[in-house]
């Protein structure tokens, strides 16, 4: 059973202060990584971002949730990803996904095609990243791709390659990154606009979902590492400011009634023994927290990092 850990996520900052303020905040609470996602509207650039916090922490891992495929070609991609491995000295989490946001899709110029297109086309990239990754010269002639005499340098200082986050909430995604990922990220499934699945939110849908990676990865389901994003989270008491806690209590009581991972409020030990029953029925062990939630979080991340 994998040890708990946590990440902190966040896309924007006033400053470049403030940005290496949030990264070394995270660090000192205790947090394993900052995550940013990867959109194409106000936030900060993913990749810059991201080597700006490694510069500014020690032991923080940094990573995307998820770098969207479309938006990329896997040799651009598979270049900055080992050259931030490098220059962090092997703190990234290369986190990987179809794209879904209909939004990037539009401002991009780019047809955003069905699923099955798209997945196609992560299916062959990550091929390629991976092969890149690991110091091959690759010649590639494939459906959506070709690379003649492609390669990468310097190398990640992680090998054969940086730990290979794939998110999605899909049938089809979920059984591609249990053969294919170090960590499975669940998010809920979208529908043609790009919206979540309400449905998909649910605790049990998430089990459902963990038995298909569980059937698709067989004898390395247990050297895989499962991973849910926490869309808002919060503590009952623990020292937070009384309007503040009477909130969060508030909306334990909301959530208890929908029974969601996406959302985690409750006092802190209620939440730690949700957590600890959770890795025990489904072995979800890694969550992210939105920066909002960072401090609220951090009596959890003391209570259960590496637990």
């Amino acid at each position: 059973m994998r040890p708990f850990r946590f990440a902190a996520t966040a896309a924007w900052a006033g400053s470049g202060e403030d940005w290496t303020a949030i990264a070394r905040r995270a660090e000192e609470l205790g947090y394993s990584a900052l995550l940013i996602p990867d959109h194409l509207g106000r936030q900060l650039s993913p990749f810059v971002a991201l080597t700006a916090a490694a510069m500014a922490t020690t032991r923080l891992r940094i990573g995307a949730f998820v770098f969207a495929n479309d938006y990329r070609h896997p040799l651009v991609l598979a270049r900055e990803a080992a050259t931030l491995d490098f220059l962090s000295g092997g703190r990234l989490e290369l986190g990987l996904g179809a794209g879904w946001a209909t939004g990037d899709y539009r401002r991009l110029g780019v047809a955003y095609d069905t699923p099955s297109v798209r997945i196609d086309r992560l299916v062959e990239a990550v091929g390629i990243v991976k092969r890149l990754l690991a110091g091959e010269t690759v010649d590639h002639a494939g459906t959506h791709y070709r690379l003649t005499g492609a390669g990468v340098g310097p190398l990640p200082v992680q090998r054969p390659h940086p730990p290979i986050l794939i998110g999605g909430g899909g049938p089809r995604i979920l059984r591609f990154a249990a053969r294919e990922a170090d960590i499975v990220g669940f998010v809920p499934q979208v529908d043609p606009r790009g919206r979540p699945k309400v449905p998909q939110a649910t605790e049990a849908a998430t089990a459902r979902k963990v038995a298909i990676v569980h059937e698709a990865a067989g004898e390395r389901f247990e050297r895989l590492e499962l991973n849910v994003i926490v869309f808002d989270a919060g503590l009952v008491g623990s020292g937070r400011p009384p309007l503040e806690s009477l909130a969060a209590a508030a909306k334990a009581t909301a959530v208890a009634l929908i029974g969601t991972p996406y959302v985690l409020y409750g006092t802190l030990a209620r939440v730690r023994e949700l957590l600890l029953r959770r890795r025990d029925r489904l072995g979800i062990s890694y969550y992210a927290f939105p920066q909002r939630s960072m401090e609220a979080m951090a009596p959890l991340v003391e209570a259960l990092t590496g637990r």
